[in-house]
């Protein structure tokens, strides 16, 4: 059985664990306090250098990290049902979906960082904000927990983390799925739940207009067949600001 590494508000965890349902797998979960930053303690750090999660173990023990990659790999390995298009043209457009909604992270941190985050980091002295900074492995991770404990965001920042949400997520989104069903072509791939975190916390609270039919119909009508998914439910993908 796989062990996952996870936390339950974590976009990228919550990648993997739709990932994961969507092919019927079973795994052992270890939840990852992200407040208590237990993601940059040694013990994880030698199992991910990169201090993040989701990590999964496999069968035989070793790691995985990144959730594109461990997305891709699962479907490799488990590959019914498909998640990945057929031809290596659309195979090639599903992965430019995916480096595209990944590029939109740092927007998704102004608003995501401002609930638990900054309640723990704002208390933090200098000397504690140095010693877990120095932590951290990665240098835009540090700026964020900087941010949050000392520099919040503030809300034109916010207006403009929410516009590059808007034009670079869901007009984008509009726009291909005026060609098919799905992001790439007329199957649900891993382009679609990269997507899914991003979108659900749009609608739950970043931009809810947004997400309306007069404001991009076919985006409304994509989010309501990705709910209805059995797997969208077994994923325990609930409100973010009420943890799950």
């Amino acid at each position: 059985m796989y062990t996952l590494y996870h936390g339950w508000r974590s976009s990228a965890s919550r990648r993997v664990r739709l990932c994961l349902a969507e092919k019927g797998l079973a795994f052992e979960g270890k939840i990852i306090d992200l407040t208590k930053m237990e993601h940059h303690s040694p013990a994880f750090l030698k199992l991910n250098p990169n201090g993040v999660i989701p990590l999964l173990i496999l069968e035989d023990g070793r790691s995985l990290y990144e959730s594109g990659t461990i997305c891709e790999y699962l479907d490799e390995t488990h590959p019914d049902p498909p998640l990945r298009p057929n031809n290596a043209f659309d195979r090639a457009v599903m992965r430019n979906w995916i480096r595209h909604i990944d590029g939109l992270i740092g927007n998704l941190i102004v608003f995501n960082w401002a609930h638990g985050m900054a309640q723990i980091a704002s208390k933090w002295s200098d000397a504690e904000l140095a010693a877990n900074l120095a932590r951290v492995p990665s240098k835009e991770r540090r700026e964020a927990w900087l941010r949050t404990a000392r520099r919040p965001y503030t809300e034109e920042e916010r207006g403009e983390a929410r516009d590059k949400l808007k034009v670079g997520l869901l007009d984008r989104m509009e726009e291909a799925l005026s060609k098919s069903a799905w992001l790439v072509g007329d199957h649900y791939s891993l382009a679609d739940i990269a997507a899914v975190p991003f979108v659900k916390r749009i609608d739950e609270e970043i931009a809810p207009d947004e997400m309306t039919a007069a404001r991009h119909p076919r985006v409304a009508v994509w989010w309501s067949a990705i709910q209805a998914r059995p797997a969208f439910a077994a994923a325990k993908i609930g409100p973010f600001t009420a943890g799950n």
